[in-house]
C-alpha cells in the first residue's frame, strides 16, 4: 500500500478518533495553572477537557486538506458533522437501557457521558461552522500564495478557525443556551471573555507548535515525488 492511501486512512482515524474523544470529554471542565496572570484570563486557564482532543481535529483536516485537497477534506469534516449525531445516539441508548445489577451506577453513567444540551448544542454548532472555515480559509492561502507558505496556511487557518470555534462555543454553551433554553445558570459576561480568551490563547499556542508536524506529515507523505514544503520557520 502506498504512502497517500496508508496516510489517508490514517489521518481520517486520527481525525474521528480525536472528535469522538472531544465530545466524550467535553463535561471536565480544566484548570490550567498560568506562571503569570494574564489579563482578564488570571493566573489560571479554564477550558473543557474536549480541547486538547479537538485541537487535534485541526491538526488531522490540516493534513488531509493540503495532501488530498479542498474538496476531500469538506468531505471529511461534514461526515464528522453527521458522525456526531451517531456518537449522541449511541451514547443516549445506552443511558437509557435498563442497566444489569452488576452494573456502575447508571446515574453516574449518565453524568460522565451524557452532555448537557447546552454542551451538545455549543460544541456540534461551533464545530461545523469552524471546520468548513478552516477547511475553505486553509485552501484561500494555499492559492494566494500558489502553494508556497504551508506554515501560512496552517497557523492562519487554524488561528481564525480556532477562534470562531471558541467563541461559538463558549456563548452558545454558557450564555445563549441556558437563557434561550432555560437549561442552566448563565455565566456573566465577565466569566465569558474569560473563557474565550483563556481557551484561545492555548489553542493558538497548539496551532504554532504542531505546524513542524504538519511539514513532517506532509514531506513523509510526498516521499519525493511531489515538491517537499520547506522549513516552517524559514521565509521562503
Amino acid at each position: 500500500m502506498s504512502r497517500r492511501r496508508t496516510a489517508r486512512t490514517a489521518l481520517v482515524a486520527l481525525f474521528v478518533t480525536a472528535l469522538v474523544t472531544a465530545q466524550l470529554t467535553a463535561s471536565k471542565v480544566l484548570a490550567v495553572p498560568l506562571p503569570v496572570s494574564v489579563g482578564p484570563v488570571g493566573s489560571t486557564v479554564f477550558l473543557p477537557g474536549a480541547a486538547l482532543a479537538y485541537a487535534l481535529t485541526f491538526f488531522a483536516s490540516d493534513c488531509y486538506a493540503e495532501l488530498y485537497g479542498k474538496r476531500d477534506a469538506q468531505v471529511l469534516v461534514n461526515v464528522g458533522f453527521v458522525m456526531n449525531f451517531v456518537l449522541l445516539a449511541l451514547v443516549w441508548s445506552t443511558i437509557l437501557a435498563p442497566a444489569a445489577p452488576t452494573s456502575v451506577d447508571p446515574g453516574q453513567f449518565a453524568t460522565v457521558l451524557g452532555a448537557s444540551t447546552n454542551i451538545v448544542a455549543g460544541s456540534l454548532l461551533a464545530y461545523v461552522v469552524s471546520q468548513n472555515w478552516d477547511v475553505l480559509v486553509f485552501h484561500a492561502l494555499r492559492d494566494r500564495t500558489e502553494g508556497s507558505y504551508l506554515w501560512l496556511r496552517n497557523i492562519g487557518s487554524t488561528a481564525t478557525s480556532q477562534a470562531i470555534d471558541t467563541v461559538l462555543f463558549v456563548s452558545i454553551a454558557f450564555f445563549a443556551a441556558p437563557t434561550l433554553l432555560g437549561t442552566g445558570q448563565a455565566l456573566p459576561v465577565s466569566v465569558l471573555v474569560a473563557l474565550v480568551v483563556g481557551q484561545y490563547l492555548l489553542k493558538l499556542l497548539i496551532a504554532l507548535v504542531d505546524t513542524p508536524f504538519v511539514y513532517a506529515v506532509v514531506r513523509f507523505v510526498s516521499d519525493g515525488t511531489d515538491e517537499e514544503p520547506a522549513n516552517p520557520w524559514t521565509v521562503e
